[in-house]
């Protein structure tokens, strides 16, 4: 069967599955396309320079590109969601999704689609998050193409949304108000296990058109799975109360002050722990034997990966990053508006090899390497107003790629050694990036530059400006020389500051 389609796309390749994806595809000795929005955040992929990979800028939402994108493909992993907190109606947003995949596929010739959907009874009343999951497979079916659908619920692994929201629970409130439907009855699955069916099914021709219910083999309540985690991480019994009254809107914005995970995202989530989601179809155990890892083994590896700290992908990774092409120091500031900056400037000696673990090792437990709790204050003020604060940590406690997470920034773009560029996610009355370079000498130093940009929107954005310039000085100067000291290098002059002042573009 291999033979037979020699190239295969992953839509989505950048997010949680999908990059678990595409390294077991490649162990198979398959040809994969990996498609994205972002072209960096695939090349930052460690799997981006394989043999047998090739990257390729993919929006579902731009019909042209999504076109050029898989044409000769064969096959195409459907991993697509649109449930993130800057898309006002996710439901609308996957239907126009699968609907221009579907017409995609028949003008390509793409021969089979995999979709990865939800589980859930049809005849009851799903949340808003599972129905959209069911429509989206509804409207990929009404195409030529022939759907293979794999249907999940909460999917057990280091970094998913579903288990981090589980873990933080568990681990900070050892005593938990829940809803009612905290005993609603599931079947989660490993992340192991849903790879294995997914690589599994391209050499099972009797999967082609048909629709899976894949999930472990015990029937278990989040009760039970809260339980399970309090003991497999060796945290005292914790106690749950259930009370009518808790509905997804406040269990959203409890999870979000508690955990990593946004109200916007937390929101169809907890919606979905209403609706019991058990497997009523298991043909495709025996199509598919594998080893399916009980709940309890389940947790147990994902601990693992989190204590040795390889964690491939989280729930963290999916989503654009937004180009902003205004915070380009070559380009001219063509956008419009002012733009404020505030540039530093520090010269040590040593080489850039040796500032660089310092300079990616920024933030997560390792901290902002000075006035730590004004980063925590910023970051609860921020949590408080909806945004990630700085719960979300890093995914890797050395090494970042373009799309990562890092506390309330996301990494913009990585040139080892040299450069990392960070894009705000606070909550903020405009736009911010932070950037970091570092450039040898002739004469053996190296000079380290902080740049920051800050694109205001409004008045309100102004204001804040003006706000936070008087910590600059105390916050920046100590970040650099927290970066000299954390590499071990002697500072020859600075931290100084280069500028602190606003831009216009001409004409306005």
């Amino acid at each position: 069967m291999k033979q037979e389609h020699p190239s295969v796309a992953v839509l989505g390749a950048t997010g949680y599955i999908g990059a678990r994806l595409v390294p077991k595809l490649l162990e198979s000795g398959l040809k994969v396309r990996a498609i994205g929005r972002n072209p960096n955040k695939l090349k930052g992929r460690t799997w981006s320079s394989s043999a047998g990979v090739e990257t390729v800028f993919g929006d579902v939402f731009d019909i042209d590109s999504l076109e050029k994108a898989v044409s000769g493909c064969e096959i195409v992993y459907y991993l697509v969601h649109s449930m993130n907190p800057n898309v006002g109606d996710f439901a609308e947003a996957d239907r126009i999704a699968a609907k221009n995949m579907m017409e995609v596929a028949a003008r390509t010739g793409v021969r089979r689609i995999i979709y990865l959907a939800g589980l859930g009874e049809e005849n009851v009343d799903l949340s808003h998050h599972l129905k959209s999951r069911r429509e989206v497979e509804q409207v990929l079916r009404s195409g030529s193409v022939p759907v293979t659908t794999l249907r999940a619920a909460m999917i057990i692994g280091s970094g998913s949304a579903s288990f981090e929201i589980l873990r933080y629970l568990v681990e900070r409130l050892p005593v938990m108000v829940t809803p009612r439907w905290i005993f609603t009855e599931c079947q989660p699955i490993a992340v192991r296990n849903v790879l294995h069916y997914l690589v599994a099914c391209l050499d099972c021709p009797q999967t082609v058109g048909e629709t899976y219910d894949i999930g472990t083999e015990e029937i278990v309540t989040y009760s039970d799975l809260m339980r399970i985690y309090a003991e497999e991480a060796g945290l005292a019994k914790r106690l749950i109360i259930p009370v009518p009254v808790l509905t997804p809107r406040l269990s959203s914005y409890w999870i979000h002050l508690v955990t990593p995970v946004p109200a916007a995202l937390a929101r169809p989530l907890a919606e979905g722990l209403r609706n019991p989601v058990l497997c009523k179809d298991n043909r495709i155990r025996e199509l598919i034997p594998q080893k399916l890892l009980d709940c309890r083994q389940a947790i147990r590896y994902a601990l693992e990966k989190l204590r040795l700290q390889q964690v491939e992908t989280s729930w963290t990774d999916a989503g654009a990053v937004a180009p902003l092409e205004w915070s380009t120091q070559e380009d001219p500031d063509w956008a419009g508006g002012t733009i404020f900056k505030d540039d530093r400037r520090m010269l040590v000696k040593g080489v850039a090899e040796k500032l660089w673990p310092a300079v990616i090792g920024i933030g997560g437990k390792t901290g902002w390497y000075y006035a730590d709790w004004l980063w925590h204050l910023r970051g609860w003020m921020d949590r408080l107003l909806g945004g990630p604060g700085l719960g979300r940590g890093r995914r890797d406690p050395a090494e970042v790629q373009a799309g990562d997470a890092l506390d309330f920034w996301r990494v913009l773009a990585v040139d080892p050694g040299h450069r990392l560029k960070l894009v705000a996610e606070m909550k903020l009355p405009g736009e911010a990036v932070l950037e970091l370079i570092l450039t040898e000498c002739s004469d053996g130093t190296t000079e380290v530059r902080q740049c920051a940009r800050y694109k205001p929107r409004g008045l309100l954005g102004l204001l804040y400006w003006y706000s936070v310039l008087p910590f600059h000085n105390l916050v920046f100067v100590g970040m650099l020389k927290g970066i000299a000291r954390a590499s071990g290098v002697e500072i020859v002059s600075g931290p100084t500051a280069l500028s602190s002042h606003s831009e216009r573009p001409e004409g306005i």
